[in-house]
Order: C-alpha cells, then sequence, then structure tokens
C-alpha cells in the first residue's frame, strides 16, 4: 500500500470513531461551588447545548468552564516558570566541574544523605531548557518553543516564546508583546491539564499579564495546513482590560475579520471534547501529584499531532531535522511507539503503527527503509512484536507480516553466523557485527563502527527468545523457533562470557568499554580520535542494559561503569562526547534502558532521580517538549518524539512491573516515598501485562495504616510483590490481603501467590 492509500484509509476510520465517542461521552455535572467567585464571559450555544462560560480570572492558574443544565466541562490551568527560579544555579557547583569530572556530581550531591531525591531539588539543580538561549546563536533553526497541531495534518504549527505562529502575531493588536524578550519572564502550560493548547503567562512592565491561549483547530480539513486559534487577553486585578481573538491569520477586511469569543470558545469546547476521545481508551491512573498522568496523556497527543494522520512516523518536527523524510523509518520512533502504546494499553494506536511501519518500512529481506539500520533496534523489534501478541492476540496483523518478521530474525542469524566463522581469537567471535548507532553511515568511514557491541548481541538474545516462543502462534514453523531458542542461549554465553574478560578491575569502579577490545575508556577515546570506534557510547550501553540478559552482577557493573566515568547527568544518560567545559548533556531518548536496569537492581532511588531529571530537564517546562539531547545551561534542544514516550514508559513501569525471565509481576515498585506519606490515593486500573490486565490502589488511611485493592487476572503469575516504600525507619509490621496474613520481605514487599480472589482487599499495618 503506498503512502497516500495508507493515510486515507486511516482518516476515514478515525474521524468515524472520533464523532461516535464525542456524541456518546457524557459531560459530568459541575456543582455550583466550583464556580464560586468566576467571571461570567458569555453564554453560547455548541451543537445544540447551551453554555455559560466562566474563567476564575483571579489567579493566572484558574480554570476556564463549560456549563450547562445538562453536563460542564471545566479545564484547568497549571503553569511552570519558564526561567531560572533559583540561585545559584547547578546546586552552586562549578560547571567546568561538572563538565569534566568523571563523576556525576549532580546525581552525586542530589541523592546524598540517603532516600528518595527530592523533586524541587533536583527541578531547582539546572536552569529549564530552552530558558536561556538566543535567537541568532542557533544557526538557521526557529527559534520555536512548542508547537500545536491535529491528528489529521500532515504538519504543525510553531509556537514562539512571545506567542506567535508562522501566521498569526498578537502584536499586531498588543504591540508590547512584540520580540521574545518581552515573554523571558513567562509562566507556560497546557490547557486541561495535558490537552495540546498552549497557555502562556507574560507579565507586563506597567502591572497586570497577558494571558494567551493557542491551539489548533480539530475541524479543519486542511491537509498540510495547521489552522489555529488565539486568544490574548490583558488581565488586571482578576478582570479583563482588553481582548484579542484570533484564527490562522491577520485580519484582511472586510473578507476576513477577528472572529468573535463566541466562535473561539465554540472551537475551544470541540477541541478538548475531540482531544478527551482520542486518548479514551487506554489504562488509568490517579497519583497524589496528577502532572504525571499530565504528561503521559500529554505524550500520547503529542505522538497523534507529530504523526500525519496521527499514523506516518515523524521523529521530530518543523525543522528539516528531524521532520525530513530521511528519519521517517528511524527505528527508535517505531520501537518507542510500540512499547509505549502497548503499556498504557492502546492497542488501536499500536496496531496501526505496527502495522503501518512493517508495511511501508520493512523490506522483504528485514532491512528497514532508513539510512544506517540499528542491529540492537532489530532485537527489540522481535522481542515489541512477541509483546503484541501476548497483550492483544491479534495474530492477524502478525500473520499478514510474518515473512518480514521471519526474514527480520534471519537477518540476525545471518550476522550471527559471519562471527562464528570469524578465528576464535577474534575479538568479536561470536558476537553480532553491525552499526549500532544510525548516524554510522553518515561518516566517510562507516566499517569503524561495523563492529560486535555487547548491545547488537544482548537485544539479538532477547529477542530472539521471545520472538521464538510465540513464533508457532502466528503460523511459524518450530524449526525456526527452535534454533532462535538455541541461537540465544549460545550467543548470552558468549556475551557474559566475552563481557566478564573484558572488564578493567584496576579503575574505581571497574570499567567495561562498549565493545570487547579496547583498552581506553570512551572519554579518553573521545578525546584523542576524531572517529572513534567508541563513538556514541550512550546508546550502546543502554541498549546493552534494556534486555536485561546480564546477571545481575554484570548488570550492576555496568551501571555502575557508566555512572562513574562520566556516562551520566544528573542521572540520566549523558549525551556523551568529547568533554567540553562549558556543557554536559542530558539524553532525552535512548536512555530508558538504563532506567529500566535501575529498576531492575532496586536501585530506586536513582530510577526517582532519573524519571525527575528527565521531566525537569529532558523537557521544557509547562509545554512539554522532550528534546533529544538538552543542555543543563537553558539551552535550545531539537525536539524527537522518541524523546517525549519516556515518561509514559517510566511512569507505567513505576506502577506495574513485569520480570522477563520469571512469573513474577511488580505493584508499585518505585513510588515515592511521599506519595505514601501523603494520604492521597494511588492507583492503576486495568494494566495490560501477559497474564492479564492488573491494577492496585492504596491510600494511607492514617500515618499507622494503608488500605487498598488489588486486582489480578484469573491466570494469575506465580508471585505478585506488592511495594509499600517508607522513609528510613518505618516497616511493615503486619499486612493482609482478603483477610488472610501474607509473608512480608524486607519490611517493605508483601509478597502474594496466584492462589486467590482475583481482587483482594489489603490492610498494611506500619510499624
Amino acid at each position: 500500500m503506498n503512502r497516500r492509500d495508507f493515510l486515507q484509509s486511516s482518516v476515514v476510520a478515525t474521524a468515524a470513531l472520533t464523532s461516535e465517542t464525542l456524541r456518546a461521552a457524557p459531560l459530568p455535572i459541575l456543582p455550583e461551588s466550583a464556580l464560586a467567585g468566576h467571571t461570567h464571559l458569555l453564554d453560547v450555544t455548541i451543537d445544540g447545548t447551551r453554555f455559560a462560560v466562566w474563567e476564575d480570572l483571579r489567579d493566572p492558574d484558574g480554570a476556564i468552564s463549560f456549563s450547562s443544565a445538562s453536563g460542564a466541562l471545566q479545564l484547568a490551568k497549571r503553569t511552570e516558570a519558564m526561567f531560572a527560579t533559583a540561585a545559584p544555579a547547578h546546586l552552586g557547583l562549578r560547571m567546568r566541574d561538572i563538565a569534566l569530572a568523571d563523576a556525576d556530581l549532580l546525581a552525586d550531591a542530589l541523592l546524598a544523605g540517603g532516600g528518595d531525591p527530592d523533586p524541587d531539588r533536583v527541578r531547582d539543580a539546572a536552569p529549564p531548557s530552552a530558558s536561556n538561549f538566543k535567537a541568532d546563536e542557533i544557526g538557521a533553526r526557529l527559534p520555536w518553543t512548542t508547537l500545536v497541531g491535529t491528528k489529521q495534518a500532515e504538519d504543525t504549527m510553531p509556537v514562539m516564546r512571545n506567542g506567535r505562529t508562522r501566521t498569526y502575531r498578537p502584536e499586531h493588536r498588543f504591540p508590547e508583546l512584540s520580540g521574545d524578550d518581552v515573554a523571558l519572564k513567562r509562566r507556560e502550560g497546557l490547557l486541561g491539564g495535558w490537552l495540546p493548547a498552549v497557555h502562556k503567562v507574560i507579565p507586563r512592565k506597567a502591572g497586570g499579564v497577558w494571558d494567551m491561549i493557542v491551539f489548533a483547530d480539530t475541524d479543519a480539513d486542511n491537509r498540510f495546513i495547521v489552522e489555529t486559534w488565539h486568544r490574548t487577553l490583558h488581565v488586571e486585578q482578576g478582570k479583563i482590560v482588553a481582548a484579542d481573538y484570533g484564527h490562522s491569520y491577520a485580519p484582511y477586511p472586510p473578507r476576513r475579520e477577528h472572529p468573535t469569543p463566541e466562535a473561539f470558545y465554540t472551537a475551544l469546547f470541540r477541541f478538548a471534547r475531540s482531544w478527551q476521545a482520542e486518548l479514551a481508551e487506554g489504562t488509568s491512573a490517579t497519583l497524589p501529584d496528577p502532572e504525571w498522568t499530565d504528561m503521559v496523556d500529554h505524550a500520547f497527543a503529542k505522538e497523534l499531532i507529530v504523526r500525519p494522520n496521527g499514523v506516518w512516523p515523524k521523529y521530530g518536527a518543523v525543522d528539516r531535522d528531524y521532520y525530513g523524510s530521511e528519519y521517517d523509518g528511524f527505528q527508535d520512533t517505531f520501537t518507542s511507539s510500540l512499547y509505549a502504546n502497548l503499556l498504557w494499553g492502546r492497542f488501536t494506536q499500536a496496531r496501526a503503527v505496527l502495522d503501518q511501519y512493517f508495511t511501508a518500512f520493512v523490506q522483504p529481506d528485514g532491512l528497514v527503509d532508513m539510512r544506517g539500520p540499528e542491529t540492537a533496534q532489530y532485537g527489540l523489534t522481535l522481542a515489541l512484536l512477541a509483546r503484541y501478541l501476548q497483550l492483544t492476540g491479534d495474530v492477524a496483523t502478525l500473520g499478514r507480516h510474518r515473512d518480514k518478521i521471519r526474514a527480520t530474525a534471519t537477518l540476525l542469524a545471518e550476522l550471527h553466523d559471519q562471527s562464528l566463522a570469524l578465528s576464535v581469537t577474534d575479538r568479536g567471535y561470536g558476537l553480532i557485527h553491525g552499526w549500532n548507532e544510525s548516524d554510522s553511515c553518515l561518516h566517510p568511514d562507516p566499517t569503524i563502527w561495523w563492529k560486535p557491541y555487547w548491545a547488537n548481541s544482548a537485544f539479538a538474545v532477547r529477542g530472539w527468545r521471545e520472538i521464538a516462543a510465540v513464533w508457532p502462534a502466528i503460523g511459524g514453523t518450530s524449526a525456526d523457533a527452535r534454533d532462535w531458542s538455541a541461537r540465544a542461549d549460545r550467543l548470552q554465553a558468549q556475551l557474559v562470557q566475552r563481557l566478564r574478560a573484558n572488564i578493567r578491575h584496576d579503575l574505581k569502579p571497574p570499567y567495561v568499554g562498549p565493545l570487547p577490545g579496547v583498552s581506553e575508556t570512551f572519554r579518553e577515546a573521545l578525546t584523542r580520535e576524531t572517529e572513534s570506534e567508541q563513538g556514541w557510547p550512550h546508546r550502546a550501553y543502554a541498549e546493552l542494559l534494556q534486555p536485561g540478559v546480564l546477571p545481575a552482577d554484570l548488570e550492576a557493573l555496568v551501571i555502575d561503569c557508566l555512572r562513574g566515568h562520566g556516562g551520566t547527568t544528573l542521572g540520566v544518560v549523558a549525551n556523551i562526547g568529547r568533554p567540553n567545559a562549558e556543557s554536559r548533556d542530558i539524553l532525552g531518548f535512548i536512555s530508558y534502558g538504563y532506567a529500566e536496569a535501575l529498576l531492575r537492581q532496586d536501585r530506586i532511588e536513582e530510577y526517582l532521580l532519573f524519571l525527575y531529571a528527565h521531566r525537569f530537564h529532558a523537557h521544557t517546562r509547562g509545554s512539554w517538549m522532550g528534546g533529544e539531547v538538552s543542555g543543563i545551561n537553558g539551552d535550545l534542544a531539537l525536539f524527537c518524539i522518541p524523546a517525549q514516550l519516556t515518561i509514559p514508559t517510566l511512569v507505567r513501569w513505576m506502577l506495574v512491573y513485569e520480570d522477563a525471565d520469571a512469573d513474577r509481576l511488580h505493584l508499585a515498585r518505585a513510588v515515592p516515598t511521599r506519595w505514601i506519606a501523603s494520604g492521597r490515593p494511588i492507583a492503576i486500573a486495568d494494566a495490560p501485562t501477559r497474564w492479564g490486565p492488573v491494577g492496585f490502589s492504596l491510600r494511607a488511611t492514617s500515618p499507622q495504616l494503608i488500605e487498598g485493592e488489588i486486582q489480578l487476572p484469573p491466570r494469575a503469575p506465580r508471585e505478585t510483590r506488592l511495594r509499600i516504600r517508607f522513609p528510613k525507619g518505618q516497616i511493615i509490621h503486619r499486612a493482609t490481603v482478603a483477610g488472610a496474613p501474607v509473608r512480608i520481605e524486607d519490611g517493605r514487599d508483601i509478597i502474594l501467590l496466584s492462589q486467590g480472589p482475583r481482587h483482594r482487599h489489603i490492610r498494611v499495618d506500619i510499624g
């Protein structure tokens, strides 16, 4: 199927689904007390229903409400400062020391003293991303910091710091808003908590604020043009002094005039309902800090905006890098999307992404239609296909692509055979050779990076093992499944043996390079060589750790090696290059494999530091644009969607995590201690796992008692571990499930066996 046919077919299905969902979803009743002190803006009839529109103008974060006799829609606001609010920067450490140290000095400081890191202190450890850049110092790039769009359009619209887009400028009506400098001290957020509607609050020199809302018109049907709605208010002391409403372009009277307020609020209502419908499918969660579930929802909305018609892949947006078609087949765009959507039960989107990628980008021989295929990503792809089948039971979709799936697994087998044909004294004997990073192919001599990176073999092991387990179910042969399983075992043994033989115990912490046979650390090699085979080690280490095929001691050693030899920044995998005294960057995508290893190792405080640092420093504040690589000096990062989809993955693992090689399920494994102590509910419902949907709810009803419920599938795992994380000095004194005492391990893990009712009441007495 060609691209146009595929996109047109997906549009028809999407439009029908959205229309039906909009009709079916009822609005809740809003109590009168919820509107106390709010300003009545106007009345408007929308789709036959009369609504009164209210807004709390006393606070820039005050809600907008649409109230009717049959129900109400309330859109909350929450803004964050887009400028540094803490001094001194970097916890008082010198940038030169942070940048050149092998140790992650910021992570060390934030984890000092033990216990969970303080999210506010993590936030204040560096200036916000995109807060400190000059437009004339970013080359040919536009100085945009956020974007808006729709699912149906095949492009996006950038929004600059002062709220202007490429087609509309609020300073036409209010000249005071001219230039980005006026907005350097702004606050920014998303309407409704997560909706892709940008909300900016810009202080006025003469007092009061400019309050701005920008969103894309979800009723527009232009193929490429993103039509936009704009509202700019001058607000002082809770009252509107002046207002401007705009739609896409400057007025051209008498044919094109400013839209009426009624038209704006009608579009806003329909926009909000449309996006609520788009995200109706999937797992739901309730957390004490709702911004985390908002970040999850917004990431999935952002993906639908960035992908033309919600399906065709794009690595980034707006800029030629990374919106160009040469990036569309990038494997990370596919794997990060499939993984995150599966984890959150968004099976319709997962199926569309899978089917589209294998239809348009995977060739009959297993190669992907993309420059520089990344060898490890082939293994991850196979593992995710198996997971897709486990969670959805969708044999038909995988069956259609069975030959391409087999070609993918066979490609890795051919590379494995090539390595087995080498001399046994060769450093890469028995290990899969190939590019680990796509950019390898852009250099004059790409053979420098056609090497036996550990990650290539680690993910091949996981991919073969997982796809072999489901291969017969999708019509594959048992002979293939046996061959891939045998290869996985043989390759894993060789990987572990060779990795142990390449550890430098003379360094502290012990060092192991990203591939066998290296004598220098990656920092030493990158300092000495312009083009080193140890280039892009961040990817190599993250992809070595993510598959979970190393023994626990080796996995811990690799984590310590990365953190202790210049490989992390603020606890997140760094974008590793030649050391530079002026910067030390964060890698926003790929790095989630390192976080998963932290979780497996039960290094929960480090996992939470990764989560917080990614949220505050790999994203812009408020409008949450995920950066591929983000500096810690307020630099303007390049947006990429795999970075955006990292938070959904991490939040899901925090709440529900499956052991890959054991019949074991972990619940609440990385829930912060402060959430437990807050007394507010912590819950997730119908999270998909290979055993079936699971969930739990927990709440501290007193300082000494936690109660809740657990939901297990009919075919429960052999062992379920529910973690109750307390501050130091507190432990579980006694726990009962369904009224019966249960085993407690280490004073924090409640061990549930598979026997028992599916829904069980939990009571935890704190000692």
